[in-house]
């Protein structure tokens, strides 16, 4: 289970605080348990700040509690503190990833079906395709949905299997892996009948809540290759 540290504290020497927490970074290094770190300021307050912390686990907290570094970092940033900081643990109960949860529904669920009504819900009208398979950029969702029904006839029984995702801002980045049979007329070629397995990653950028653009990068010549449609070189 996720844990999270809020030290809450008042200062006026911020900077001071914020030199001695790169300190801190650079000193353990290799051995702290800490992966995320958020440090805010309050609007109200000049001088109050709010630092969240994440771990893995409440175990790997508590051993990141006893590196000899941060105890010696938590013994000078009390000394830069107005008054003695606070500290919060919490265990996550839930974390939702809005952007990381609509991609992950877009994939499994959506893409390659008729349904526009779900495919509006996710993807924004004036959406815009990148990707290595076209030598033009695909606009619009209706375009982009018309284009993941061409793969769907080709490859009636097509479906991804989301293999990593990781977010940041307004990106969301998906590893997937994509399997089918083509057993349908796809971009003018005739049905093979033979399966098709390839991996690939897509990064989708998102504006208020909606899918706005999206990075396809995937190895579109293997796939031609295990269609038979082309060879390549020995």
């Amino acid at each position: 289970m996720t844990f999270v540290q809020i030290i809450d504290c008042k200062t006026t020497r911020y900077d001071d605080m914020n030199r001695l927490m790169d300190s801190w970074v650079e000193a353990t290094q290799g051995r702290r348990t800490a992966t995320h770190a958020v440090i805010a300021k309050d609007r109200s307050a000049d001088d109050h700040y709010v630092e969240i912390v994440e771990f893995p686990s409440y175990e790997d907290a508590m051993r990141n509690s006893k590196l000899p570094e941060t105890d010696k970092i938590f013994q000078e940033m009390v000394a830069l503190c107005d008054e003695m900081p606070t500290f919060t643990d919490l265990d996550v109960v839930r974390d939702a990833q809005l952007n990381k949860d609509a991609a992950r529904r877009l994939f499994e669920q959506i893409i390659g079906t008729d349904n526009a009504a779900a495919f509006n819900e996710l993807v924004a009208r004036d959406y815009r395709d990148h990707d290595v398979a076209n030598e033009q950029d695909t606009r619009g969702a209706d375009a982009f949905r018309e284009e993941a029904l061409g793969y769907r006839r080709g490859f009636p029984d097509f479906r991804f299997t989301i293999e990593d995702q990781v977010a940041e801002g307004d990106r969301v980045v998906t590893r997937w892996t994509w399997r089918g049979t083509n057993t349908g007329e796809m971009r003018g070629m005739p049905p093979t009948g033979k399966p098709v397995e390839m991996v690939g990653t897509t990064t989708f950028r998102f504006e208020d809540g909606r899918i706005k653009e999206g990075w396809w990068h995937w190895d579109f010549l293997g796939m031609l290759r295990q269609l038979g449609v082309v060879e390549l070189p020995s």
